[in-house]
């Protein structure tokens, strides 16, 4: 209630604190040609945050440096580097414990580096919002796309979303504080692009009037006190129930890893109502679907057009929220499908082995193709297997560089 009443107020920045429903879905927007970094630097400006820490690291050093700018303009009420990526994730876990709305942005090996904190976000129940530009985490060094650090992040407790396009970014950075700042929710967001592909390119992108923010962060919304050391999950420094007794510490993690957890569940019901489902499915009947996220659904897209000129009729699944996971709609969208293709940025094929484990006759399932470290992914390459898995002759396609 006590963020109700500031609708219609304003903010220090001069902006009107708005109806986040009437903001996202009712006010006029205006088309604007800009990059993805571009695009999330005019999401901080609507999203009345407090504080943005950062740390350089390609491809998502353009996005720290112009919200940098915008701290200047008085859109951020506080702004900093730390001095490594592992330092900016745990400065950010002490702003968020001190009732801030807190911002960052990683990627590749700055992810990794930091891995160590984001089980502790969300066991600390923290709504910090962190963008992942995701790019090689492999030796040989290479900071082009790949989104293999995202397999990582799906196990520590956090939201995770990819974003396709830089519209997805725009409108899910301000989505994203909404859903994870909910008392029943109250967990960190992981919100993903692929690196460059998204941050270096322009696109079209309608966005809401800069006069409008969201309404700010209300920390006594928050299911466990602000810096409380005497109650659990916070107390860390203290006397720390680990020392006391074990049967103490046991029973307090397990129930709390299975409340963070429960919190996830309890997320999709506010993912879809703000994301229009966890899934995006275009000609579901087809015999053969190509299910993905993040631009890999935009290949996919495109080889579709390619596949058709041919006769081929195929459908597109694209899936925005990776946690909380939409089994039942997978499931769903592809109880008659013939072949189910998942093509993705990375070697190791992280979603199809979701995909697999959420459906039945999961020989189904065809975990391809594959690129990795900065490769582009022709449509030609997906269609060109699709073919071959009907058994349709094509003609080779040139290597790499030939």
């Amino acid at each position: 209630m006590a963020t109700q009443s500031l609708v219609g107020t304003k903010n220090k920045a001069g902006q009107t604190i708005t109806d986040p429903w009437q903001m996202m879905h009712d006010a006029e927007r205006t088309p604007c040609f800009f990059t993805g970094s571009e695009v999330i630097k005019e999401a901080l400006r609507r999203a009345n945050c407090d504080i943005m820490i950062a740390y350089p690291i390609t491809p998502q050093s353009e996005a720290a440096a112009l919200i940098g700018e915008l701290f200047a303009e008085g859109f951020i009420g506080d702004y900093f580097r730390g001095e490594s990526e592992f330092a900016v994730m745990s400065q950010c876990a002490g702003a968020a414990f001190g009732g801030a709305r807190v911002f960052t942005t990683t990627a590749g090996p700055g992810t990794m580096r930091a891995m160590e904190n984001f089980p502790m976000w969300a066991g600390a129940r923290l709504p910090i919002q962190m963008i992942v530009t995701c790019r090689g985490i492999n030796s040989p060094l290479s900071i082009q796309p790949d989104t293999l650090e995202i397999s990582y992040l799906l196990n520590t407790g956090m939201l995770v979303w990819h974003a396709e396009t830089a519209q997805d970014f725009y409108d899910w950075i301000l989505k994203g504080y909404i859903v994870s700042e909910e008392p029943d929710v109250h967990l960190p967001l992981a919100l993903c692009c692929d690196g460059f592909f998204v941050t270096h390119t322009k696109d079209m992108v309608n966005l809401t009037p800069a006069e409008m923010c969201l309404p700010p962060y209300d920390p006594y919304r928050s299911p466990v006190p602000c810096m409380d050391m005497e109650c659990p999950p916070v107390r860390m420094m203290r006397d720390p129930f680990v020392m006391k007794s074990n049967y103490i510490s046991y029973a307090t993690h397990a129930s709390w890893q299975q409340e963070v957890w429960a919190a996830v569940e309890r997320s999709r019901k506010h993912t879809v109502r703000w994301l229009d489902g966890l899934i995006e499915v275009d000609n579901p009947d087809a015999d053969i679907l190509i299910v993905s996220s993040g631009t890999a659904v935009s290949q996919g897209r495109e080889a579709k057009i390619l596949l058709e000129e041919e006769g081929i009729d195929v459908g597109i699944v694209k899936i925005k929220s990776l946690r909380p996971w939409p089994g039942e709609e997978i499931r769903e969208v592809t109880k008659n499908a013939k072949h189910i293709i998942v093509p993705e940025f990375n070697v190791t094929g992280w979603m199809a082995r979701e995909i697999k484990s959420t459906i039945t006759n999961s020989e189904r399932v065809y975990a391809g193709p594959h690129v990795c470290g900065g490769m582009t992914l022709p449509p030609e390459i997906i269609a060109a297997d699709i073919k071959s898995l009907l058994g349709i002759k094509t003609a080779a396609l040139a290597g790499r560089g030939s």
